[in-house]
């Protein structure tokens, strides 16, 4: 599977995607959902170009939820929603899936809090043995890439500024969801290995 690497378009782009997840709800089509979200300028964007590239990347995300996860991300708790949003982003975005699981997931196992830029760049490196397509990326945009990841980090409340990992739990109506699709899923989050155990337990 080839990495999809256009996140730079939007960091987290919580509050957009929440406003897009109510309005595909009322409507349940994609097409007349954007159509409403530009010609509306529902998300208060200062031009229609950008509307246009911040409801395309946003709703190219909404896309990889069902139903089920869009109805909690429009009525959930904020931390449901973090998390809605969250798993939305690395079902678009493979390369962010494999950095959460890959990376932080490693830390939190050896107890190790500290993410840095290193840890981006080793990884990168490390993918471009099995993924071509990253080859053509130049060393800016491997920056930008490494810029806008870490900033959805803080966004989700993963890791604060200075960028140490924040643990956390994952709502039980998340929690819900996701077995329901892919427990491999529940790796993307920040949970301690000791709550880990006990979502995959049962």
């Amino acid at each position: 599977m080839k990495y999809k690497m256009s996140f730079t378009a939007g960091t987290l782009l919580f509050r957009e995607s929440v406003i897009i997840s109510d309005l595909y709800l009322e409507t349940k089509d994609w097409s007349t959902t954007k159509e409403k979200v530009i010609s509306t300028n529902l998300l208060q964007s200062r031009t229609t170009s950008s509307s246009k590239r911040i409801s395309t990347e946003a709703i190219g995300r909404l896309k990889c939820l069902n139903d089920d996860e869009l109805d909690l991300l429009s009525i959930g708790e904020y931390q449901e929603q973090l998390e809605m949003v969250w798993l939305s982003i690395c079902r678009q975005y493979p390369f962010i899936k494999d950095f959460a699981i890959e990376v932080i997931r490693e830390k939190i196992s050896i107890f190790s809090t500290q993410l840095n830029h290193e840890d981006f760049d080793v990884f990168f490196n490390n993918k471009l043995k099995w993924h071509e397509e990253l080859e053509d990326i130049a060393e800016t945009t491997r920056h930008k890439l490494r810029q806008v990841l870490f900033k959805m980090l803080v966004e989700a409340n993963f890791i604060n500024k200075d960028y140490t990992i924040l643990l956390s739990t994952i709502s039980p109506r998340v929690l819900n969801l996701i077995l329901k699709n892919s427990v491999d899923e529940l790796l993307i989050y920040p949970v301690t290995e000791g709550n880990l155990k006990g979502y995959l337990n049962g």
